[in-house]
C-alpha cells in the first residue's frame, strides 16, 4: 500500500507539472470570469442523480446476497466515494465494502466482489461507447490501441468472473494449489476470503439482474456525458456531441491509474489532453479542467461529509479488518 501511495503522489505531481507547464495563470483567472455559471446547476443535479443511480445499481448487485435499503446504500456510497478521492492511489475503494459489511450480514470480501463486478460493468460500458465513437470521429492511434487493450482485459475479467462463480470448486482448487506454498495460517485465511469474494459475483447468473445492471450502467455514463455537454456550454465551446464521450473516456482512463488525493493532476492532464483533440487551447482547457474538477469532487466531498456521521470508521480499523479474514 505504501508503494502504491508513493506512486500515486509522484504521478499526480508529475501530471500537475505537465498540466501547468507554459501556462499564463493570469489568463486562467480571466477565464474563470468568462464562464457562464448558470449551466453549473444542471451539472450538479446530473452528478447528484448519478450518485443515486450508482447506489441503486450497487443494491441490485448486492441483492442476491442480501437486500439493503436505499438510504444505507446511498449513505455508504457517498462516504465511500469521499474516501476514494481523499485517500491516494484508490485505496479508498475498500471503504464501501467495509461500511456495508458493518450495516448488514454481508461479508466484507463478498462486498468487495460486488465492487469488482461494478467496475467490470463500468469498464465494459465505457469501452462499448468508445468503439461506437470510433465510427463517428477519428481518434489518435495510441488511444485506439489503449482502448483495445483495456477491452481485452475487461472481457477477460468478465469471463474469469463468470467461470469462477459457475465453476467455483475447480477454480478454488487451482488457487489452493498455489496457496499451499504459503504458511497454513495465511493460506486458510486467503482461501476463506476468496470463497466470500466469489459470492459477490452472484448476480451474473440472473438474467434480469444482468439486464438491469447493464441498463443502469449505460444510463449512468450517458447522463455523465450530458453533464459534460452543459460544461461545454458554460465555456462556450462549440464542439460536436461526441466530444463529450471522448472527454469522458479519456478522463476515465486517466483516473484509473494510481492518483494523488482527489485525482489532482490526473483529472487536469487528461481533460487537457482530450480537449486538445478538438483544438481547444491549453489555457482554456486547464480552466475547464479546474472548474469541472472542483464541481465534481466538491459534490463528492459535500455528500460524503453529510453522510459521514452515519458511517463512522477509522483508517486503522479498515486496515485491520482487511487482513483479518473475518469478513
Amino acid at each position: 500500500m505504501k508503494k502504491k501511495l508513493v506512486v500515486g503522489l509522484f504521478l499526480g505531481g508529475l501530471l500537475v507539472y505537465l498540466s501547468v507547464r507554459g501556462i499564463n495563470f493570469q489568463d486562467v483567472v480571466e477565464g474563470f470570469k468568462s464562464v457562464n455559471y448558470r449551466y453549473i446547476l444542471p451539472v450538479l443535479i446530473i452528478l447528484l442523480c448519478m450518485q443515486g443511480l450508482r447506489s441503486l445499481r450497487w443494491g441490485l448487485i448486492l441483492s442476491p446476497i442480501e437486500k439493503v435499503d436505499q438510504f444505507s446504500l446511498f449513505s455508504v456510497t457517498s462516504v465511500g466515494f469521499l474516501a476514494i478521492v481523499a485517500i491516494p492511489a484508490r485505496l479508498g475503494e475498500l471503504v464501501r465494502p467495509y461500511l456495508i459489511a458493518n450495516k448488514s450480514h454481508i461479508k466484507m470480501s463478498a462486498a468487495l466482489g460486488t465492487i469488482f463486478v461494478e467496475r467490470v460493468f463500468d469498464s465494459l460500458t465505457v469501452l462499448i461507447i468508445f468503439f461506437f465513437v470510433l465510427f463517428i470521429t477519428p481518434l489518435p492511434s495510441w488511444l485506439i490501441q489503449s482502448g483495445a487493450i483495456f477491452l481485452l482485459i475487461t472481457v477477460m475479467a468478465f469471463a474469469v468472473m463468470i467461470f469462477m462463480f459457475i465453476k467455483r470448486d475447480p477454480s478454488l482448487e487451482v488457487l489452493n494449489r498455489l496457496l499451499r506454498k504459503l504458511p497454513e495460517k495465511y493460506s486458510t485465511k486467503i482461501n476463506r476470503l476468496l470463497h466470500h469474494f466469489i459470492d459477490g459475483f452472484a448476480m451474473i447468473t440472473n438474467l434480469k439482474l444482468l439486464f438491469n445492471v447493464g441498463f443502469l450502467s449505460i444510463l449512468i455514463w450517458l447522463i455523465n456525458a450530458v453533464a459534460i455537454y452543459f460544461m461545454f456550454l458554460s465555456f462556450g465551446f462549440t464542439l460536436p456531441p461526441e466530444a463529450t464521450l471522448v472527454l469522458m473516456i479519456v478522463l476515465m482512463i486517466g483516473i484509473v491509474i494510481p492518483a494523488a488525493p482527489g485525482f489532482i493532476g490526473n483529472w487536469h492532464f487528461f481533460c487537457i489532453l482530450a480537449l486538445s483533440f478538438y483544438g481547444i487551447p491549453k489555457t482554456e482547457a486547464l480552466t475547464f479542467a479546474v472548474i469541472y474538477h472542483f464541481i465534481s469532487i466538491g459534490l463528492v466531498i459535500i455528500l460524503g461529509l453529510v453522510f459521514l456521521p452515519f458511517n463512522k470508521f477509522s483508517y486503522s480499523d479498515l486496515t485491520l479488518q482487511v487482513p483479518s479474514g473475518q469478513n
